[in-house]
């Protein structure tokens, strides 16, 4: 079988998903694969680090397997020979009729964000491994743009507190900016509907802020579920008094396949103190805070909203690595090129699979929990 790497087209988008490591993976399973020029340059990876470890310079879209980073645009959907299997984010709730017009060209279609987390997709699991990174590079984005120092400072002109950073959705983006916060010497509280997150927040060093309200946030996936109207009453209660005290909020929440929850209206933003800092990590999905506009940094009232949707991407080696490395381990279960095939049973790759044979497959029955 013969993989290939096209380079990223989407705006913005500096990543690339293979490596020389996992091209030296791919050919250890005794795939060829060969890389488009120049794919892998915004990661800093030249075209003759991937011809040293083994693959071709030239055009990917003939390939078996097409794996990139990003979902396909409507000319690249035309590219790949049908009946090639197609490997990326997919999203195709925030792009309709792509799955369509994918299915229409006759590829098989494997969807990343669809792999499901368990225990044993972890190694697997891009949303996760690029939510670690966005996580930790929000932090360093709000340093950038907040006019003061995070950590406690005692100086001859005088003493200045720690900063005081909020998280809210404390899954990995936001632990990960927690720890961040926490690294730079920030006073960091944190807030999430799953009473779960607490013990993880507590043991990074971190203060749980919880409503006095018996529901339960947990949904499916790791993700939290959408709360009740009384339960967004008295989140939001919660916000515009915190609002008065913080330096830095950093918002991760997301709802699959759905707009972001707005977390921050207009009324509460406007209780932060001029010179605070927002970092909105749902902006690709319309955003967290109701003033966010996504890609961009906007001032309102003195308040500075960052609503950068490519924050792994400002990392794009580390990702690169990381995502790449991912997709290689997926590849491999489909097998070696003289046994490679899409397990229709299989209970990682199945649900991520969304369009086969030219159909398009509907999601499985959840599984019974063994007894």
């Amino acid at each position: 079988m013969q993989i290939g790497v096209p380079k990223e087209t989407r705006p913005g988008e500096r990543r690339v998903a293979a490596t020389p490591d996992t091209v030296k993976t791919y050919l250890g399973l005794g795939h060829t694969v060969v890389v488009e020029a120049g794919a892998g340059e915004a990661s800093g990876i030249a075209d003759p680090a991937y011809a040293a470890a083994g693959a071709t310079i030239g055009d990917p879209w003939g390939a078996d397997v097409i794996i990139k980073i990003k979902p396909p645009t409507a000319a690249e959907i035309e590219k790949p020979k049908p009946g090639a299997l197609w490997v990326s984010l997919i999203q195709g709730e925030r792009e309709p009729g792509l799955l369509e017009a994918m299915n229409a060209k006759k590829l098989s279609v494997l969807a990343l964000e669809r792999v499901p987390r368990v225990t044993r997709a972890q190694k697997m699991d891009v949303l996760s491994s690029m939510a670690n990174l966005s996580g930790y590079r929000a932090v360093i984005e709000a340093a950038e743009h907040y006019q003061g120092l995070f950590g406690p400072a005692i100086t001859a002109a005088g003493a200045l507190p720690p900063a005081r950073v909020l998280v809210i959705g404390a899954g990995v983006a936001g632990l990960a900016a927690l720890a961040a916060a926490r690294a730079l010497g920030a006073e960091v509280r944190a807030f999430d509907t799953r009473a779960a997150a607490r013990e993880q927040v507590e043991s990074l060093g971190a203060k749980f802020l919880h409503l006095a309200m018996e529901e339960a946030g947990e949904g499916t996936g790791g993700y939290a579920k959408v709360m009740s109207s009384s339960f967004i009453a008295a989140e939001m209660a919660l916000f515009r008094e915190q609002a008065k005290d913080i330096d830095i909020v950093i918002t991760t929440a997301l709802v699959p396949g759905a707009k972001a929850p707005t977390l921050l209206p207009r009324d509460v933003v406007e209780c932060f103190k001029p010179g605070s800092v927002i970092v909105d990590m749902a902006a690709e999905q319309g955003g967290n805070c109701e003033l966010t506009v996504p890609g961009e940094r906007i001032v309102h009232n003195g308040i500075v909203i960052l609503g950068f949707t490519d924050l792994a991407s400002r990392m794009a080696t580390t990702a690169s690595r990381f995502f790449s490395t991912n997709v290689a381990n997926l590849i491999a279960e489909l097998g070696k090129a003289d046994t490679f095939k899409i397990p229709l049973d299989d209970d990682v790759v199945r649900p991520a699979l969304l369009a086969h044979s030219g159909d398009l497959l509907p999601a499985p029955p959840p599984k019974a929990p063994p007894k």
